[in-house]
């Protein structure tokens, strides 16, 4: 009889790539991991990982049954969904990632929410960028994320995932109060051809938003610094390095010597919550879809105030 965690094991390990990140996405340590994986190759007979290089790789035998045990897994999945909807509680353990700026704006309201209407629900969270909620979300690692897509540049979304719309942001251009648009009440990206930019880590998906969105309108970009952070790109800003795009939702306070203008064209941050279509009858899940719903209809109904 093949042991479910463990089968669970061997599916983390095909798609994490290695035992360190088999063990970050299952929460143990990788000597738990191994120790699964030595009593899994007992109970078939076979050999399912072999040496490469200084890590492990699936062995012939190995990726057949990480196939079957990624459909039994699904299957298991969507067992305990059905139980849990015939059921009707809110009950158990979430986990929900978001990008930075919708885990300050979002989770906050989202959690309240939760804790009222569902005290027997424990919910976790952690940050992750767009592009790694959805692969986070893809491998079970987490149940929920909130991701975001702009108007001219879409988020790639595998099949197998379902998604909910939470609210637009429509960012500002933050720049130093002593700059020469600074007194406009909208401006162009065309405006700032000549300017210095602060952006997004290299690599990340607003980043290459920005780059296309740039580039799209005529201007080569001329990136000075990279900050995670909006609080430091903002920092930056008002001390005279350049000018950034500043995201409305999750906005703290905006250092002095900043002025924030909104853009004339359209400009949105499209922000959707987004978790495994076999797991949507799961009440847990529906019940944080919701609660980040809400969330994000409080976030849009003080949209004025974001200015």
């Amino acid at each position: 009889m093949l042991n479910l965690e463990r089968l669970r094991t061997l599916d983390a390990l095909a798609r994490h790539g290695s035992v360190s990140g088999a063990a970050g996405g299952l929460h143990v340590t990788t000597s738990a991991v191994s120790q699964q994986m030595a009593k899994l190759e007992r109970e078939v007979g076979q050999q399912l990982l072999a040496r490469n290089g200084r890590g492990v790789r699936l062995t012939d035998a190995g990726r057949l049954l990480a196939d079957h045990a990624a459909r039994i897994l699904s299957q298991v999945e969507l067992a305990q969904s059905d139980i849990e909807a015939q059921r009707g509680e809110v009950v158990g353990e979430v986990e929900i990632a978001a990008f930075p700026t919708a885990a300050r704006g979002l989770f906050p309201a989202a959690l309240g929410f939760l804790r009222t209407d569902h005290p027997e629900l424990k919910v976790r969270t952690r940050e992750l960028e767009p592009e790694q909620g959805v692969l986070a979300v893809l491998r079970g690692d987490v149940d929920l994320a909130v991701v975001l897509e702009w108007s001219n540049k879409r988020l790639p979304v595998p099949g197998g995932l379902t998604r909910s719309e939470l609210l637009d942001d429509a960012p500002d251009i933050a720049m130093p109060a002593a700059h020469p648009l600074a007194d406009r009440t909208e401006v162009a990206l065309a405006d700032f051809a000549e300017d210095e930019w602060v952006s997004w880590p290299a690599g990340e998906f607003c980043y290459e938003w920005l780059m296309f969105t740039l580039r799209s309108e005529g201007i080569e970009p001329r990136i000075s610094h990279l900050a995670g952070e909006h609080h430091t790109q903002l920092a930056l800003v008002a001390a005279g390095f350049g000018v950034c795009v500043a995201p409305r939702l999750g906005r703290g306070p905006v250092p002095d010597g900043v002025r924030l203008v909104p853009v004339r064209q359209t400009m949105r941050r499209h922000v959707h919550a987004m978790w495994r279509t076999d797991a949507d009858r799961r009440p847990s899940v529906r019940a944080a879809v919701e609660a980040l719903r809400g969330a994000g209809r409080a976030v849009a109904a003080a949209g004025a105030d974001l200015r």
